[in-house]
């Protein structure tokens, strides 16, 4: 038994949820426990097929919680012998072989301290049901002044290039593998591992300076190949001004609270961009 737990937090999501679930039904190592928490769907009918999986459990919840607040409410419902718990997005599709490959990283003595681990994880047009050739993520890094980034997201794949296992300052929270006695060690009061006062953006991020903070290492590993639909236009402008908000104001507390403060200048000004010029 894998030992895997996998935690999908849905809103709206019967376009995407159907074919992250074949691809999970497609792993060559098969999850323990699969839990969906929907965070109040308008129709909750596309959700009602799982529901004779006997390793899915369906949480469902009226109001629209929240990345962060959902993912909790799923952890709270992972066994207690579970080792390993992956944070998916129900708009992201693993390849076959990714469980398999993330649990025998992890199980690997010389990456015992391996909190969390992600892969390279590229775009997928939903539209066409096809792979699109560019990055989605690498992993998350920051420049110099505190903007934290996707690296190389919208760059078109190259071969040549990010080839090799390395550490990495921060995981994509749309295909975050933990484990779980990591988690452990950096619980917040009332038992949650996402910060519910993020509600969703940049949470990942504080999770992984959580994690580092605590010893525990990060790692991007290429052979771990994902696909992300990614809900939200490339282009900041055209995001809604609420979630513009709420990941600068998100950003400032990530940079405020660990110590950058060039970052946190920056962050300020970003987030009174946002809020009183709407940029």
């Amino acid at each position: 038994m894998s030992k895997i737990a996998i935690i999908i937090v849905t809103y709206n999501s019967q376009l995407h949820l159907p074919k992250a679930m074949e691809c999970l039904q497609k792993q060559t190592m098969q999850p323990a426990q699969v839990v969906i928490v929907d965070s109040g769907s308008s129709d909750i009918t596309y959700l009602q097929q799982y529901q004779t999986n006997p390793l899915v459990e369906i949480v469902y919840d009226a109001q629209d919680v929240g990345f962060c607040v959902g993912n909790n409410i799923g952890y709270a419902k992972i066994h207690p012998d579970i080792r390993f718990v992956f944070f998916l997005n129900p708009d992201a599709f693993l390849t076959e072989h990714f469980l398999e490959k993330a649990v025998q990283f992890m199980e690997e003595p010389k990456h015992a301290a391996c909190g969390a681990l992600t892969g390279l994880v590229l775009k997928y047009d939903m539209q066409r049901d096809q792979p699109h050739n560019v990055y989605d993520s690498t992993g998350v890094f920051h420049t110099w002044y505190g903007r934290w980034y996707d690296r190389a997201q919208g760059m078109v794949h190259d071969a040549t290039q990010f080839k090799s296992i390395e550490p990495i300052p921060a995981i994509c929270g749309a295909v975050l593998f933990c484990r779980k006695q990591a988690l452990e060690t950096v619980m917040l009061p009332n038992q949650e591992v996402f910060n519910s006062g993020f509600y969703m953006y940049k949470e990942d991020i504080d999770l992984s300076l959580r994690l580092r903070q605590k010893k525990w290492e990060l790692y991007f590993h290429p052979q771990l190949l994902a696909y992300h639909c990614r809900g939200w236009t490339p282009r900041r402008k055209d995001m809604p001004r609420k979630m513009r908000l709420h990941s600068a104001k998100n950003e400032l507390k990530i940079n405020s609270r660990y110590l950058f403060p060039v970052g946190a200048a920056y962050s300020l000004l970003k987030y009174f961009a946002v809020k009183i010029l709407n940029m």
